[in-house]
């Protein structure tokens, strides 16, 4: 439809420093873009703690040891290169350290803190970036029950592959995570895939030295239990029980896998190594030194709470968003499914021998042609109407047109054509003027950029034999669709709203008759009040009204009608505006269909959860799928992802194939469907996501009226032709 009411005025701008105005971006046009930003970012952030992002997982082999300091290489697991120098210390005797890497684990590290607090013992948990952060409460906690936390990395990479500038990184980043945590810093480190102080070699010294630099000492071990084979309860205790009396490092895990072996094997491990007068401590109380944990206050401790914050909301958010994608994947290929077997069967129906909605409907019809500055398209509708097989006269409602309109249809001197002028007053006071002026008892309505087919008014009303049906949706097609955005209008009208419609036809709650071709009983129009302009789609407006009266709503497939769509990304982006934001609006007005009895109830309780579901709720979802595709092919799993992205594309061509097939359309517009998956989708995701913030925050969207080009002609067969245009500076590329 072209008839419009107000106009935005000029878009809001600044000077420039040359004195030309300068444009800023609307706030409604920046939000989504900042939301979808977001998103990734949350989503990006979310893979970088879960080591999917920037992870390093390559192990360098053993190397020669000529460069490394003999009393290294015999000294004990504790090693302090700090301020040039190259000393080790050895744990004293009958002291055990048991230090647990790779942790924190929400399973397996509580336990293990439960045994240590159970036999009164302390250790030093080697924690990674990545878990600190996703688990900060179990760090917490290991620092208040006395335990000692040491770097053990972000995401656990063999440093001696990294820079020094990653190096760098990993440490601040995991102190980051620990501030944030437990409010404190740490100067132990224990180097990922570490072993005795006897394996360093050349290619590990130089991150030990490093490490010193950077204020660390770095803490091996000289007594593995090798928990992590999961060699059996008895077998662990073997290895970690040291020879002599002599004190020790013991290496053990509470995070990496199923821990139940450790977990058991360490609450017999304590108490027997207690009754023989064993010590179990802090690296620190063993040593008899200074605390390793620092204090953490002011602006480093906020940046540590910031930074866990964000990780707890990154992984609350893409858990939800996980689970809304479940759920919406469910639901739409669940719909899917429902439009293959109720559009079947609507069709069917009404292609079987015999079938009629009831006497054939031949009286004479009106046809209201509201218009507002169509003088590029307005002859070729009036003309197409001529051609009519039906009975009809025409009235042609001008709504305040300034360039002819109604000059160029009088000019025509057709028969049965009348033009109502009126003050430009929207599309719906035009259309209750025409109602006024009309003389009989259906009522058809089309825009003024649309033809009709010799057979459309005829197919159109035979519906209204059936003295229950009080109006009904044609067949709307894209007449222009040789441009690309063109041909994915061309698939969306043929498979997501005309597959549709036969669905809803069958479940008898059609949400929508579309303004380019409708048919309507003037006594169901005149009993819920006309036209209203309480909404900006006043079809999906008058279409509900009509279900609550109890009116059936059904549709004509063979009613078919060309209509010319946007041409341009600014276009489509101002019609879609509009038909989001106006559906949002009849949804609302029409809420309280919900609680009702009768009819009314009967759509409220299925028919809105339906529109509300897939038109305005599921698209705003939909991006998802691509979201996570785009994460998937690039941080993996590559191949997985790749795979479950063609199968949804598989099961959308299947739909899509069918669509075209019922509406006897060319399969071959299907090649452009993968890439309108991609690139149209996200264009109505946008258009959605900003209708949703203009509702949201009290907006006001306006008409606005769209470029034509009257570049669809009426038909001479059952697809019309189109005029030569390559001249003409009225059809502009795809933006």
């Amino acid at each position: 439809m072209a008839s419009r009411t107000r106009r935005h005025g000029p878009a809001t701008s600044l000077p420039a420093r040359d004195g030309s105005p300068r444009r800023r971006l609307p706030m409604r046009l920046l939000l989504p873009m900042l939301v979808l930003v977001a998103m990734m970012a949350m989503l990006m952030l979310r893979g970088y703690v879960h080591s999917e992002i920037l992870a390093d997982h390559r192990i360098q082999p053993e190397a020669a040891t000529d460069k490394v300091p003999e009393k290294i290489l015999d000294g004990g697991p504790v090693i302090d290169t700090r301020s040039g120098r190259t000393t080790s210390l050895k744990v004293p005797d009958h002291r055990l350290v048991l230090t647990f890497d790779d942790g924190p684990d929400p399973t397996w590290t509580p336990k293990v803190l439960d045994v240590l607090k159970r036999h009164h013992a302390h250790a030093v948990f080697f924690v990674t970036g990545t878990m600190t952060s996703r688990y900060p409460d179990l760090v917490r906690r290991m620092v208040a029950e006395g335990h000692e936390v040491g770097v053990h990395t972000f995401n656990h990479p063999d440093l001696s592959f990294q820079s020094h500038k990653r190096i760098d990184w990993e440490l601040s980043q995991t102190q980051l995570a620990i501030s944030g945590a437990a409010g404190i810093r740490t100067s132990l480190f224990r180097p990922p895939y570490s072993s005795f102080a006897d394996a360093m070699d050349d290619e590990s010294w130089p991150v030990t030295q490093y490490i010193g630099t950077r204020g660390y000492i770095t803490v091996v071990n000289n007594t593995d239990s090798e928990d992590w084979q999961k060699p059996g309860v008895d077998r662990i205790i073997r290895n970690a029980t040291p020879h002599g009396g002599k004190g020790a490092i013991v290496l053990m895990h509470d995070s990496g896998g199923d821990r139940h072996q450790t977990v058991q094997a360490l609450d017999r491990f304590l108490p027997m190594l207690q009754k023989q007068g064993y010590a179990f401590d802090n690296l620190t109380e063993a040593l008899d030194a200074p605390s390793a944990h620092t204090e953490v206050t002011g602006v480093g401790l906020w940046k540590g709470r910031a930074w866990i914050f964000l990780v707890q909301a990154s992984d609350d958010i893409t858990a939800v968003m996980v689970v809304a994608l479940a759920i919406i994947g469910g639901l739409v290929i669940g719909r899917f499914v429902l439009m293959l077997l109720l559009s079947g069967a609507h069709a069917r129906r009404v292609r079987r021998r015999g079938f009629s909605w009831g006497l054939p409907v031949t009286e004479p019809v009106s046809v209201l042609v509201p218009a507002y500055n169509e003088a590029k398209c307005i002859e070729n509708t009036v003309r197409s109407l001529m051609a009519s097989e039906h009975p009809i006269e025409v009235i042609v409602i001008d709504d305040g047109s300034s360039d002819g309109t109604a000059r160029i249809v009088e000019e025509l001197g057709l028969p049965n054509v009348r033009v109502v002028r009126q003050l430009n007053a929207g599309k719906p006071a035009a259309l209750n003027r025409g109602l006024a002026n009309a003389r009989y008892d259906i009522i058809v309505m089309m825009d003024g950029d649309t033809v009709f087919e010799p057979a459309t008014v005829r197919e159109l009303v035979q519906p209204f034999g059936d003295r229950r049906v009080g109006a009904v949706a044609g067949n709307a097609k894209v007449g222009n669709r040789d441009s690309m955005i063109g041909a994915w209008q061309h698939i969306e009208y043929v498979m997501g709203f005309n597959l549709d419609r036969r669905m809803y036809d069958i479940m008898r709650c059609m949400p929508t008759i579309p303004g380019a071709v409708g048919a309507f009983r003037r006594s169901a129009l005149e009993r819920v009040g006309g036209m209203s302009d309480d909404t900006l789609a006043e079809d999906t407006d008058i279409t509900m009204a009509m279900h609550r009266d109890g009116w059936r709503v059904v549709y004509a497939e063979k009613a078919r009608a060309w209509t010319e769509a946007p041409e341009t990304v600014q276009q489509l982006w101002s019609q879609r505006y509009r038909w989001s934001y106006g559906t949002m609006q009849a949804i609302w007005k029409h809420r309280r269909a919900l609680v009702e009895k009768g009819p009314s109830g009967r759509f409220g309780r299925v028919g809105l959860p339906l529109v509300s579901l897939f038109m305005v709720v599921a698209p705003l979802l939909a991006p998802l799928i691509d979201v996570f595709l785009l994460y998937g092919v690039v941080f993996g799993p590559t191949q997985r992802t790749i795979v479950a992205w063609f199968g949804v594309l598989a099961v959308q061509v299947v739909c899509a194939a069918y669509a075209f097939r019922l509406d006897r359309e060319r399969m071959t517009h299907l090649i452009s469907l993968p890439l309108q998956q991609i690139l149209y989708r996200q264009l109505m995701y946008v258009v959605l996501l900003q209708s949703w913030i203009t509702a949201l925050t009290g907006g006001r969207l306006r008409w606005q009226k769209l470029r034509r080009t009257g570049v669809v002609e009426a038909p001479g067969g059952p697809v019309p032709s189109q005029r030569p245009r390559a001249a003409s500076s009225d059809r502009r590329p795809v933006a």
